[in-house]
């Protein structure tokens, strides 16, 4: 049996997130540009939160899985490091075109950042449960607000752009391990 190529894995759960929010810019335009971090911040918390809560009751009310709740996830924090960078707006000041190419930098450099931490800790992500992946997306998102109510100050820890970073790099493994579990 092969073993599963990561970086083609990866790709192709980025491409489906990329699919979601090129369809939602589409919609909406970039309305996302008027929220501020710490909102985007509470918005991938309850996404993660509604994840906790179906892995932990089993049944959806709404009907709606959790493989879309890591995508968006993944959206949001690639939303929350384009508003780290660029600030926040008080009307849909950019481009779909713009936002697309904005997304497909950070996506890039989130592989990047996958591929050097897959190299150093040799794939321990295909080991570990999809719960564990909620759980320390919700643990990123508390040191996150800590950071946040600290006015972006820390003393030896890394910053926001790198837990938003580390959040989407986790949702992605999520994407990856459900989507091989349901064959989408």
């Amino acid at each position: 049996m092969d073993k599963p190529d990561t970086n083609s894995q990866f790709d192709a759960a980025l491409a489906a997130c990329r699919k979601v929010f090129t369809a939602k810019l589409q919609d909406y335009g970039a309305s996302w540009r008027i929220m501020r971090p710490a909102a985007v911040t509470d918005q991938i918390f309850i996404k993660a939160k509604r994840i906790r809560s179906l892995e932990t009751k089993g049944v959806s009310k709404v009907g709606e899985g959790i493989l879309p709740e890591f995508i968006a996830i993944v959206n949001y924090g690639i939303i929350g490091i384009i508003q780290l960078r660029h600030g926040f707006a008080d009307t849909k000041d950019m481009s779909p075109a713009r936002a697309t190419e904005l997304y497909d930098a950070i996506a890039h450099e989130a592989k990047e950042l996958m591929t050097a931490k897959n190299h150093d800790y040799d794939e321990a992500w295909r080991s570990m449960r999809v719960l564990s992946y909620t759980d320390l997306i919700l643990m990123k998102l508390e040191r996150t607000k800590e950071i946040e109510d600290h006015n972006g100050h820390t003393s030896v820890s890394e910053g926001i752009d790198a837990n938003y970073f580390d959040m989407i790099n986790y949702a992605v493994f999520a994407i990856i391990k459900l989507s091989d579990e349901n064959r989408i």
